[in-house]
């Protein structure tokens, strides 16, 4: 019998679920009916709630466990002299963000591709490989988060290890049966407990004057532990998988928008763009108010009591006692466990995004495991990876924190290739960013090599400030 070429699967069977209470995009909410600021202008609240997607997403998963775990280290260690770091980041992460959105808007493929087509296959190999290493190494870390924060909850009774493999199990099962729209919905409620570092923070009567100048006034130090601190901030905070991440998740949405075509997708209006750049806004928003608590707290808990290190879940779960006394580990575990759910999906995710996308492969959180095996293969060996790493008895606040210095080593080299295509008028032509954006993304990439660089010489044998 002669066999036929390969058919693509009809919409139906591809999507998990297709048209089930209106199209959804594969990483984000419901799509909205019209796009843009003039619709959600007409249509009100709703409006505005529909914008918020993708940058409200990779927002919300900025704060993961290791950002939870860094921002607490500073604290404790540095005290209040790292709370300006969180003002000076937020423009240059929006700006960043913006650049990744707009170039997915404008071209209509992920961010992979692009950069594919631009620069030399065996760079942006390179840069992706870094990427996907990197994420493996912060699934790791964020599953022995989760693990942290169930032992946590049974007050020790259960040993982490023990909930490494059901916390991997769960993650996994909802990305190969579910969209991430619904883990997002599942999961959401559990990060609101990050609202509790930012009521903290009025209770710990912190003094006003010297937060002030913290917030204002840049402190430096120019030592191996306050570079290594300040490439950790930098990493977590302007993190590689959130890059492609954005991307992607702007493609996904387009798509469930009925643009299932690259030449569909192709160009952005100028308000659709305003659209996107609100919800970025509003997404690097949220995680920079829970950055600047989560580090003020930590400081006015710890570091001003003399306690300049956070060595385990339970201690670093006392700054919240101002707010909820000996329940205090009850709110930090939801939002380590909230966090965790939500960010490990991101990380496998924008990995397998970012493979399929380098290497032309098909594959969407959206469709079905059985016609994108490739897509899940790598969401399921980054996982299996991210376990292996805890059953090596990782230290989990430790492990969380050098997982953002190694985000903060990967990251500028993207950011090059990544600033270098958004301002390039043959692939962006009139959606180039503009001066100002453009500056700000290059004030975040040469800072970030300049502190990853610092950090290597540092590690020198003999260096001059080791």
């Amino acid at each position: 019998m002669k066999l036929g070429p390969d058919v693509e699967p009809s919409e139906t069977e591809l999507l998990k679920a297709p048209h089930e209470g209106g199209e959804v995009a594969a990483t984000g909410g419901p799509v909205a009916p019209e796009t843009g600021v003039g619709a959600a202008r007409r249509l009100g609240l709703k409006g505005f709630l529909q914008i918020l997607g993708p940058g409200l997403i990779t927002g919300a998963s900025d704060d993961d466990p290791s950002g939870i775990g860094t921002y607490s280290q500073a604290g404790a260690q540095f005290g209040f002299g790292v709370l300006w770091t969180a003002l000076f980041t937020f423009p240059l992460m929006l700006a960043m963000q913006e650049l990744c959105a707009r170039i997915a808007l404008h071209t209509g493929v992920g961010l992979g591709v692009s950069l594919r087509r631009k620069f030399p296959t065996w760079l942006v190999g390179f840069c992706i490989l870094l990427m996907v290493v990197a994420n493996t190494i912060n699934i790791g870390a964020d599953l022995g988060a989760v693990a942290a924060g169930g032992s946590l909850l049974t007050r020790g009774r259960i040993a982490p290890v023990w909930l490494v493999v059901p916390g991997a199990a769960l993650i996994v099962g909802l990305q190969l049966f579910a969209s991430y729209r619904v883990i997002f919905n599942a999961f959401k409620w559990l990060t609101l407990a990050l609202f509790a570092y930012v009521i903290t923070a009025f209770l710990v009567h912190p003094p006003a004057a010297k937060v002030l100048i913290a917030t204002f006034v840049p402190h430096l130090e120019f030592n191996k532990a306050f570079i290594t601190m300040l490439v950790a901030i930098l990493g977590t905070t302007i993190s590689p998988y959130l890059f492609f991440w954005q991307a992607s998740s702007e493609v996904d949405e387009m798509k469930a928008a009925g643009q299932g075509t690259e030449r569909l997708r192709k160009g952005v209006t100028r308000s659709a763009m305003r659209g996107a750049r609100i919800d970025v806004f509003v997404g690097m928003a949220f995680s920079q108010v829970v950055m600047y608590a989560i580090i003020l707290v930590s400081a006015a808990t710890f570091n001003t009591h003399g306690v300049t290190g956070i060595a385990t879940a339970d201690q670093a779960a006392k700054a919240l006692e101002p707010l909820a006394g000996s329940l205090a580990f009850v709110l930090f575990a939801a939002g380590f466990i909230g966090t965790g759910l939500l960010a490990i999906p991101v990380l496998s995710g924008s990995a397998a995004y970012a493979l399929a996308e380098f290497t032309g492969l098909k594959g969407t959180l959206a469709e079905k495991p059985k016609y994108r095996p490739t897509f899940y293969a790598v969401i399921i060996v980054a996982t299996l990876a991210g376990v292996a790493l805890n059953l090596l008895r990782i230290d989990v606040i430790s492990a969380l924190f050098y997982t953002a210095v190694i985000n903060g080593l990967v990251a500028p080299p993207l950011m090059v290739l990544i600033a270098l295509l958004g301002s390039d008028k043959k692939v962006m032509q009139k959606r180039v960013s503009g001066r100002l954006s453009l500056s700000l993304v290059w004030i975040a990439t040469v800072g970030m090599a300049i502190a990853a660089l610092l950090l290597i010489v540092t590690l020198l044998p003999h260096g001059p400030l080791s």
